[in-house]
This record gives C-alpha cells, sequence and structure tokens, in this order.
C-alpha cells in the first residue's frame, strides 16, 4: 500500500474513531465515538434572506447566463403566462416528435398528478393535457411524444443558478422532467435561497426524497467545446419566477 493511501486511510479511521491498520480497520463502523466534532468550517448561509430582492436579481442573473428563459410573474398573471407559452409551442415549431405530425392538433403537455389545477386554469381549448404519477407513470415513449412538462420545484439557490425538484406529487418523477423537451418550472420567490448549504439543510429534512438539481437547459460540450444542449434533459427551460404567493 502506498504511504499516500495510508495516510489517507488513517484520516479516515481518525475521523471515525476507530484503530487498526491496512483496509480494515478493527472496530465496527460508527461504533465508537468521534474524538472530536468534524469540523464544519464552510458559510452556512448568505447575507441576504430568502427571497430577498437581492437574492432574486442573483438568480434571475445565473439562469440567464446558463440560457434559460426567465418569466417574472404575479400569481394572479401565472396561469396566462404558461398558457401563452404553450401557446407558442404549437405549430411546426412544437417540438413534438415526427410520430405527431399533424401540426393543428392541440399541444399535449404533460403534468405531475399533484399540480395546482389552477395554474393550467388559462390553457388554450384543446390543450391535451396528461397527467403522470408514481401509482399510473407514463412508459418515457409517451413522456418523448409530449411537447412540455410543467412542474413546481422544492427550492432554488441564487449563488449557483440552480432549481432543485424533490419528487413531491407538484414535481413528479425524476423521469417527467427529463424526458420533455421543454420544461416549464415555477418557482415561488420565498423558495429561493443564496446558498448552496440553505438549499441542503431545506431538503435535509426528507433524506428520502429523490432530488434533480437543475442548473439551466440540458447541456454538454466536447473536446472542442462545443455546446449541445438537450442531450440528457430539456432543451429548453423556462423558469416562472412567482411573487406575491
Amino acid at each position: 500500500m502506498s504511504d499516500a493511501r495510508t495516510e489517507v486511510l488513517a484520516r479516515v479511521r481518525a475521523a471515525l474513531g476507530q484503530t487498526g491498520s491496512g483496509t480494515t480497520p478493527s472496530g465496527k463502523v460508527g461504533t465508537a465515538p468521534h474524538p472530536e466534532p468534524v469540523p464544519r468550517a464552510y458559510r452556512a448561509a448568505g447575507e441576504h434572506a430568502a427571497g430577498s430582492a437581492e437574492v432574486i436579481e442573483q438568480l434571475v442573473d445565473r439562469l440567464v447566463d446558463y440560457k434559460a428563459l426567465v418569466h417574472q410573474v404575479t400569481v394572479d398573471a401565472l396561469p396566462a403566462t404558461i398558457a401563452t407559452l404553450v401557446t407558442e409551442l404549437s405549430g411546426p415549431a412544437r417540438g413534438v416528435p415526427s410520430a405527431h405530425p399533424d401540426s393543428s392538433a392541440g399541444v399535449r403537455v404533460v403534468v405531475p398528478d399533484g399540480l395546482d389545477d389552477g395554474w393550467l386554469a388559462a390553457l388554450p381549448a384543446g390543450t391535451d393535457v396528461v397527467r403522470d404519477s408514481r401509482e399510473r407513470p407514463l412508459p418515457p415513449s409517451e413522456l418523448d411524444a409530449v411537447a412540455a412538462v410543467v412542474t413546481a420545484a422544492r427550492v432554488a439557490v441564487s449563488e449557483t443558478g440552480t432549481i432543485v425538484l424533490d419528487g413531491e406529487p407538484d414535481q413528479g418523477r425524476r423521469a417527467v422532467s427529463l424526458v420533455p423537451d421543454v420544461h416549464l418550472c415555477v418557482v415561488r420567490t420565498d423558495q429561493v435561497v443564496q446558498t448552496v448549504p440553505e438549499a441542503v439543510r431545506l431538503l435535509g429534512a426528507h433524506p428520502e426524497r429523490p432530488l434533480t438539481w437543475i442548473s439551466g437547459p440540458s447541456a454538454t460540450s466536447d473536446i472542442e467545446l462545443d455546446r449541445v444542449e438537450g442531450v440528457h434533459g430539456p432543451r429548453t427551460l423556462h423558469v416562472l419566477l412567482v411573487a406575491g404567493v
């Protein structure tokens, strides 16, 4: 065993309050008391309060930099804004797969079964709203055939421009927000915190929930730094920041 590896394992055992050598400690993991508290010297919170004008401005700046489309609306204007964005998906540019060539048909939108029905109240006639749930999940082929998905969110981090979904009924299964080509994500301004530790503390209340961390539309780059969007998630991300909730 290399000296570096020996030192690393020794430090791990010391942090766990164990003795021993090699790759197998002499005690059982977690049975010995910690010799001292684990230091947590990182910044635990930002200087601005959740939902403040400063964190909202910072979040918008980060999202725009990531090529997300940001819409700041009031709660009363939310249904009309969603309807407008869905209407823009109609016709040849709606992004529906070739298996659905009829551009005159209504746009097909998938939503989690716990989404607020009021958000969809202004959708134009003919819009095909499909509900997805853990009990009745849509197969990937059907998710791939919708034009967009509309979800809520759990928390957003302004410093990193990140939105987190935690699988609650208004956010749905991970596949729902990853397969469709367009994601309309509703974030309340009071859900926006400044730092990652603040978000992690909030999410830590329910560690059993599956998390989806979103920082802009899905994108990747090859060795030549050619950016390709929509590789492993939505090609277009609309973030609807809702004030006055």
